[in-house]
């Protein structure tokens, strides 16, 4: 038995429980020993079969419980029986009842303390924070995560209305607006970004065991940072349930596009320097030239799978309490499509057979610390680690039919100048998180809450390895080195180290509290500050061929055995050479640039309560300092500089809320928020993707936008666990900022103020309805039939914004312009004109119940990167136009069965429709015609220029492939 519980351990997973029921736990002590634990004691409910018995430290727990009052029997042999009637039971919550025994002596009430505490993990418990609300806040707990079969916190948000996910960027949209227009924070408090190019950190690498539940406040109040427009997302992490809790299990499954491919490859950083996820290489960059293959390995068993553990237990008569959950999983998927860079409508880099091999493992552990000093002080610890590690391998070229560099057909002596582009990335993303928060019942009337941070982020990319080849169809010697630009066969390094420190102390006075008349009048204060530090080096190492040999003159005869080219032999006799960065101030050959973000603010809140209507208006006074010093190349020039920006401002919010009567409730928002730019958007450096692909910030002239967002909603609860509401918003964003294609002439993608203004208009509708529910037999106290319901939530958008146009005086030219083509105005970048979300949910009331679901997502077509002219004067005919992502479905589904109480079977399928993931631009097809229509750019636009031929070209395209998986859960 001991071996098969050692086994369990190692194999991990957690628990699902039913979200509609509750439960009961608590101590038990012996009054008879000085009130020690009194363990083996009996503990059962009334007119039922339901029971337990108290463990070695007293504690015990009754779990799916059905709403309603019981009458809850404890005894003990010799032990006086203690019976409590119109114990109430609530849907996700649970009811606390510590009990003294005694054998002598009876045991009075006042001797038993009975407390009912909300599960905010469960959905009825979160309907019911959302119907209090004075915010517009909707949440999705881990139950319902859970029955859903969702892995991570990014797919839980898109279970929310309003919400999107591009799969091309991998950003969350709410109402529209992307990365930069939100904010995210773990338990209240904000966390760094695992990516260099982002605001926020990847939902995706936090586990949906590790959550307690994921949600979206979409209006803003004064209590929160300013930098938001659309919404925060906080994640607030689990903590225990219950008295004990011990599970493990394990999980495995396969990705259908892994079998398409008929070598998975991964880079040899993968094969050879990392253990369990973790990268760990003993050499720099230059030993690695010849130390390390420049080849990609073969995996056998791509296979998904993962391993878990949770454990948690209660002390001290349950006023103490830890939960440590850790997991580790490991993922595979496989893409071939095509992938164009387009330049004002010519091919610069084009392939047919762009083909990734993607490798992910993810280490999570969380443990938290609860601790209830008293009644009226209570402290939490929680410190929560992320590891994860992506390891890319990118081909395009095999085939033959890539265009990658300008100068192939000068290189006829070479044969067929065929080009072959291999690209292998890794990226180890460690994030630590440690928190400590306080809530302090100073008096009936002043609680005090308090909470301080630290944050720790290491996201490097440790070795990259990058090969640019030529190749002809002859048998022989058929492959050599591409050298150039000095970096076409590199390996280089992107260190990122973030340190952060951050805290609130936020004081609650209830000036007035009148639970009876429900009318009350509270004051809110509190001061937050934020100090964030980065340290950012990237290092280049390339290979070249020798000014004193022959160019082609090293070959090899396969473009799988690049190693016979780049290799100690042609490094000593003198046929290849190390090429470097330029030394940058420090002397180092690295692009480097250190930034420092500080954020204080002060606020004060008013929340005033009459009778049904419900006021709240804040003011926060914040203050934003971003600081920027660099040091990169840049495009072969050495950049030097140092970027200052400072922003002070007050941020007012209004949030109202009428309550019609018990089900149906008026809400009015309104607020003015702030977008700030991001180290990386305001530092230029030039991050190269494996497609050849760059991105740079723009130092010079980006500068924050502000926005002013208005809500009016409509809600109505059924019931309980019931939601139909109706929503319109609109935000009027002043200098917007979106990712767009830098003018000049090179395809780089940078960050710009391209409009004065941009409107978003929206109509958004949720509903949670019940189609069907078990039936109870109140004479024999059981539950019969099906719970069959319908999550559905659908957005319509309308959003527009401005292209800046701004002539100089002589009007020979622009200081600032964004027109292109026809267009003076375009729609935002990321936002989707409809958005739909809707998830079928089956679940039997048997006692091990079996459990499905089935969910569906759809985004339509949205901006991926906005389009930009090539010069003035010129702009109608020669531009690059939007880059869009084209709209998609995503269909998953699980299904479920429990067995004998403690063992769970499950049957996950993600992406089940499998569509195909597209991005297309527009391409002036008649682009002659038009130039040579006319010299001025009026006529050309008006009504008797040639009609205008736009040819519609696939920039990306390919298939995620279906994954199935399936995982067993043992609880003890």
């Amino acid at each position: 038995m001991r071996k098969f519980i050692t086994l369990l351990l190692i194999l991990g997973l957690h628990t699902v429980s039913a979200q509609d029921t509750g439960s009961i736990a608590g101590a038990l002590t012996d009054k008879e020993v000085n009130n020690e634990p009194l363990a083996f004691a009996n503990v059962l409910i009334k007119g039922t079969t339901k029971g337990t018995t108290s463990d070695f430290d007293g504690l015990y727990e009754i779990a799916n419980l059905e709403p309603g009052n019981y009458t809850v029997v404890f005894s003990y042999l010799g032990y006086e029986t203690v019976e409590l009637p119109d114990i109430s039971v609530e849907a996700g919550k649970v009811t606390t009842i510590n009990v003294p025994l005694s054998a002598s002596a009876g045991v009075s009430l006042d001797e038993v303390t009975v407390v009912t505490v909300a599960r905010k993990d469960s959905e009825v418990a979160l309907l019911l924070d959302q119907k209090n609300a004075v915010t517009v806040v909707e949440s999705i707990g881990a139950k319902e995560l859970g029955d859903l079969g969702i892995s991570d916190a990014k797919t839980a948000t898109t279970k929310i209305s309003g919400v999107s996910e591009s799969e091309a960027s991998g950003d969350i949209f709410v109402r529209g607006l992307g990365d930069r227009y939100l904010s995210t924070t773990l338990n209240g408090l904000p966390i760094p970004s695992d990516n260099v190019d982002k605001k926020n950190i990847n939902l995706g690498l936090f586990p949906t065991r590790v959550i307690q539940n994921v949600s979206i406040s979409k209006t803003y109040s004064a209590r929160t940072s300013a930098d938001q427009a659309s919404g925060n997302i906080n994640i607030t992490s689990r903590e225990l349930i219950g008295s004990s809790e011990l599970s493990v299990g394990i999980s495995g499954g396969v990705n259908s596009s892994v079998n398409e491919a008929d070598n998975f490859k991964i880079s040899p950083n993968l094969a050879d320097e990392t253990t369990f996820g973790f990268y760990d290489a003993n050499s720099n960059l230059v030993q690695q030239l010849t130390e390390q293959s420049w080849d990609p390995s073969i995996k056998s068993n791509p296979y998904n799978y993962g391993v878990n553990l949770t454990l948690g237990k209660k002390f001290f008569d349950g006023k103490l309490s830890f939960v440590l959950t850790g997991a580790h999983d490991e993922s595979y998927r496989y893409n071939e499509g095509i992938y164009q860079i387009l330049e004002y409508g010519f091919v610069q880099v084009g392939a047919s057979d762009y083909t990734t091999f993607q490798s992910e493992i993810n280490n999570t552990a969380l443990m938290d610390l609860t601790w209830f000093i008293n009644d009226k002080n209570k402290l939490k610890s929680t410190t929560t680690y992320l590891s994860t590690l992506n390891d890319d391998v990118v081909e395009f070229g095999r085939n033959g039919e890539a265009q990658v560099s300008d100068d192939t057909g000068a290189f006829s002596s070479f044969g067929i100048p065929l080009e072959f582009v291999r690209d292998q990335n890794t990226k180890q993303t460690n994030l630590l998180v440690s928190q400590l928060l306080g809530e302090h019942k100073l008096s009936e009337k002043n609680q005090l809450n308090w909470a301080f941070g630290y944050n720790l982020l290491n996201a490097d990319e440790p070795n990259r390895i990058r090969n640019q080849v030529f190749f002809d169809t002859t048998p022989e010697s058929s492959v050599a080195i591409n050298s150039q630009g000095g970096f076409n066969q590199r390996k280089a390094a992107q260190l990122i180290e973030d340190n952060e420190y951050n805290g609130y102390i936020n004081d609650v006075l209830h000036i007035i509290k009148e639970e009876d008349s429900n009318k009350a009048f509270d004051i809110e204060l509190g001061v937050f500050y934020r100090n964030k530090e980065r340290d950012f080096s990237s290092e280049f190492v390339g290979v070249v061929e020798s000014n004193d040999v022959d160019r082609f003159s090293t070959r090899s005869s396969s473009l799988d055995d690049l190693n016979s080219i780049i290799s100690t032999q042609n490094f000593g006799n003198g046929s290849i050479e190390v090429r470097r960065l330029s030394l940058n101030e420090n002397g180092v050959p690295q692009d480097i640039y250190t930034g420092e973000f500080t954020s204080q603010a002060a606020y004060v809140d008013f929340n005033v309560a009459l009778s049904k209507l419900n006021v709240n208006a804040g003011l926060r006074a914040q203050k934003d300092d971003i600081n920027v010093i660099y040091d990169v190349g840049g495009s072969g020039t050495r950049l030097v500089g140092e970027t200052n920006q400072e922003y002070q401002n007050f941020y007012p919010s209004l949030n109202l809320k009428y309550t019609l009567n018990d089900k149906h409730a008026l809400r009015f928002a309104a607020s003015r928020t702030i977008t700030l730019p991001e180290f990386k958007e305001i530092a230029p450096f030039r991050y190269v993707a494996p497609s050849g692909q760059e991105v740079t910030g723009n130092a010079d002239n980006l500068t924050a936008s502000f926005t002013n967002n208005f809500d009016i909603k409509w809600e109505f609860f059924p019931s309980n666990d019931q939601l139909i509401s109706l929503a319109v918003f609109y935000k009027d964003i002043k200098d917007p900022i979106n990712r767009t294609v830098q003018r000049g002439g090179e395809s780089i993608w940078t960050f710009e103020n391209t409009g004065e203004k941009a409107e978003v208009l929206g109509l958004e509708l949720e509903s949670k309805l019940n189609l069907l529910k078990p039936y109870y037999d109140e004479q024999n106290d059981v539950y019969s039939g099906i719970d069959l319901s319908l999550v559905l939530n659908a957005t319509v958008m309308h959003h527009e914004q401005d292209l800046k146009f701004v002539p100089t005086e002589d009007g020979l030219s622009a200081t600032d312009f964004f027109k292109f083509g026809t267009n003076n105005s375009t729609g935002l970048e990321g936002a989707s004109d409809f958005i739909l979300n809707t998830n079928l949910n089956l679940k039997t009331s048997s006692e091990n119940p079996f459990t499905a679901s089935l969910n569906a997502n759809y985004a339509s077509d949205k901006i991926f990167v906005l389009g930009s002219p090539e010069g003035f004067n010129i702009y109608d005919y020669s531009y690059n136009d939007n880059i869009v992502e084209k709209g998609f479905v995503v269909l998953n589904g699980r299904i479920s069965k429990e067995f004998a109480k403690k063992w769970q079977v499950s049957l996950n399928g993600q992406n089940l429709l499998n569509p195909e993931i597209k991005r297309t631009q527009g391409v002036l097809e008649n682009r002659n015609e038009i130039r040579a229509f006319s010299n001025d750019i009026n006529e050309r636009l008006g009504p008797n220029a040639p009609e205008r031929i736009i040819r519609t070209e696939t920039v990306r395209s390919y298939k995620l492939g279906r994954t199935i998986g399936i995982g067993v859960t043992y609880s003890f």
